[in-house]
């Protein structure tokens, strides 16, 4: 688990303080993420284990269905075969979605599709959406995002 810096917490009760919904997504295991979360106050110790509450990447999109368009009514991105520019990304199991973002807060073992579903999702639901990240895999959650914070120093050209 990496070192949490002393200044996160209050950062993260700040920011919620300022009406700001804080999610974090990982590629930690579960266990590893609660722990995180909870010490970083985004979540709290009664909120460990709750599934509403955190699950890993593979089930939340399994749950919402993932990706489809719009427009031809097809899945994304393998069956669509509309134009990019023509695309409308909406979250196929949209009510599942709405509900489920009321509760969540932490996604574990998270890969990039998840991610990107995840602020697609929000997207839709007209929320603004702001995603930090470091790496490859999170450069299309970060543009797809409103407010996109790579991380420079440690972060890859392509975030």
């Amino acid at each position: 688990m990496d070192i949490i810096r002393a200044e996160v917490p209050q950062a993260v009760a700040d920011v919620q303080r300022a009406g700001v919904t804080v999610r974090m997504v990982t590629g930690d295991n579960i266990i590893t993420a609660q722990a995180i979360a909870e010490r970083c106050k985004i979540i709290s110790r009664e909120e460990i284990g709750n599934p509403k509450v955190a699950m890993e990447g593979k089930e939340f999109f399994e749950l919402t269905g993932g990706l489809m368009c719009k427009k031809c009514g097809k899945d994304l991105p393998v069956d669509c075969k509309c134009e990019q520019k023509d695309r409308i990304e909406v979250v196929k199991h949209a009510k599942v979605f709405k509900d489920l973002v009321a509760t969540f807060k932490v996604m574990a073992r998270a890969r990039p599709e998840d991610k990107y579903l995840l602020v697609t999702g929000l997207r839709n639901l007209n929320c603004t959406v702001a995603v930090t990240g470091d790496g490859t895999n999170d450069a299309p959650a970060l543009k797809k995002a409103d407010v996109g914070f790579a991380m420079g120093i440690t972060g890859t050209d392509v975030a």
